[in-house]
């Protein structure tokens, strides 16, 4: 496999109650670990998502609400999917836009520290996209000469996935072979996003932007000072969680800005004069 490491990389998968990425849940992860050496992991768990499976799902998937009732929770599973995953960067077919963002909310939801945005992510639908444009029914035929015969099983389509990752890279010697490289070529367009849904974009000087609506383009601190109540709207509607913890932050950067820009304006004032002001403070 033509795959230069500096930290683990894992493949992954998702089955999930639906398609909807802020309401849906996992039912199903397959994962597959490799190392900088060359050695690789399983990691498959089946999952009860606290909420019906919808009837469409199951008809692809396979995977019934009786058949999950007894599995843990994602929230029972969180610290064991998390050490598998460790620091690696992450990868899959159609990730990009489906099973990470499914993984950051589940993630969030149970309140555990898991950083998405220092990882890089490789999309091996894109680069097939890219390279040959075709699904991955038809790149497992492409690549590998062989047909799907168990889809929509998470262990089972990781491992196809897995196949023509590594085909991709022993068929063209033009492709990089580093994980940054790959982040960025497999990358869906020319944009950067900031979050996984789209709804925010990133700058080159690292400002955040709305990246859609009647504020598209502008820049979060722009739209703080001319419609306020615009954040507070974002935070109440039904955005993603993911997007909203990206939102938090850079408004929480943009008032720390703010607060020290104002800090730095303002006269230094003697020890005397923070005396008289503490004791100010407090007067009844």
């Amino acid at each position: 496999m033509k795959l230069s490491l500096t930290r683990p990389f894992v493949m992954l998968d998702l089955e999930t109650t639906g398609l909807d990425i802020s309401k849906d849940r996992i039912i199903e992860i397959g994962m597959i670990k490799r190392m900088p050496d060359g050695t690789e992991t399983d990691f498959f768990r089946r999952v009860n998502p606290t909420i019906p499976i919808s009837q469409e799902s199951t008809e692809i998937t396979g995977i019934s609400n009786e058949m999950v009732k007894d599995e843990p929770t994602f929230n029972q599973l969180v610290d064991e999917i998390a050490a598998f995953i460790g620091d690696a960067d992450l990868g899959g077919y159609n990730s990009n836009k489906f099973d990470i963002p499914v993984l950051a909310e589940e993630f969030l939801r149970a309140n555990h520290v898991f950083d998405i945005q220092s990882r890089k992510l490789i999309d091996v639908q894109n680069i097939f996209h890219k390279m040959e444009q075709r699904t991955l029914v038809a790149a497992y035929q492409f690549y590998c000469d062989k047909k799907m015969e168990n889809a929509h099983n998470a262990m089972y389509d990781t491992k196809v996935t897995m196949e023509v990752f590594k085909a991709q890279l022993e068929k063209y010697d033009e492709l990089a072979q580093t994980v940054a490289e790959l982040s960025d070529f497999s990358r869906q367009g020319n944009t950067e996003i900031a979050d996984f849904a789209g709804r925010l974009g990133k700058l080159k000087d690292g400002q955040i932007t709305y990246n859609f609506g009647k504020h598209k383009g502008k820049t979060i601190a722009e739209v703080a000072k001319t419609e306020p109540g615009y954040y507070g709207w974002m935070m109440d509607a039904d955005f993603p969680l993911f997007t909203k913890q990206v939102l938090r932050e850079e408004m929480e950067r943009i008032k720390a800005g703010n607060r020290a820009e104002k800090s730095k304006n303002e006269p230094e004032l003697t020890d005397a004069e923070k005396l008289i002001a503490l004791q100010n403070k407090f007067k009844k």
